[in-house]
């Protein structure tokens, strides 16, 4: 076989094998498009957002502040105040300091993620912004909620340390990511569409 015809043959190969998987392709696309943007325009706000009033960044002080009130709305004693080594929030719960709320703790690198695929996936315009804005706020509440049962687990369990903060505590937020991301395959998306 000469080159020649080898590369026409490769040629019309690979366009077959694309014309076959466009729709795979396309979603693998548009989900590394959005998700480097969206991951590039979060760095630039961790690299530009740092002050001494929102200390470390003005998300990750909003979640410390709001676990610290749902805390104490429910019968603990806890305090955040700024780590004096490193870029965190201290909680400290009936005096006992308990965790660190970090910038991976605000939840914008999963809500990041599943903003991706729900645009890679995506539906009708105005369906698609209606269930990113509703779900990226869902996934916010129930970040705050697991941070809370992270940290009461914590002082009443200590021995479990390790077993909370490497798998509960991801189960439950990538757990919900998953049951966002097939309830919008299933219902939204414009597969769901095309099928019914």
């Amino acid at each position: 076989m000469s080159k020649l015809r080898f590369t026409i043959y490769l040629y019309s190969y690979l366009k077959a094998l694309f014309l076959k998987y466009k729709a795979v392709v396309k979603f693998i696309l548009t989900f590394l498009i959005v998700y480097g943007a969206l991951s590039l325009l979060y760095d630039l706000y961790l690299r530009y957002s740092g002050s001494t009033k929102y200390y470390p960044d003005y998300f990750t002080n909003l979640v410390a502040r709001q676990t610290e009130i749902l805390l104490n709305t429910v019968g603990y004693q806890s305090q955040i105040l700024p780590h004096p080594n490193e870029p965190s929030m201290k909680l400290i719960l009936n005096g006992k300091y308990l965790a660190r709320v970090i910038e991976g703790c605000n939840s914008f690198s999963v809500i990041i993620l599943f903003v991706s695929f729900v645009v890679a996936f995506s539906g009708k315009i105005k369906t698609t912004i209606v269930y990113i804005l509703s779900g990226s706020v869902m996934l916010y509440v129930v970040n705050l909620f697991r941070i809370v049962l992270l940290t009461i687990g914590l002082y009443h369990y200590p021995e479990y340390e390790n077993i909370l903060h490497t798998v509960v505590f991801p189960a439950i937020i990538y757990g919900m990511v998953l049951l966002l991301w097939v309830l919008w395959v299933n219902r939204f998306s414009k597969i769901a569409q095309q099928h019914e």
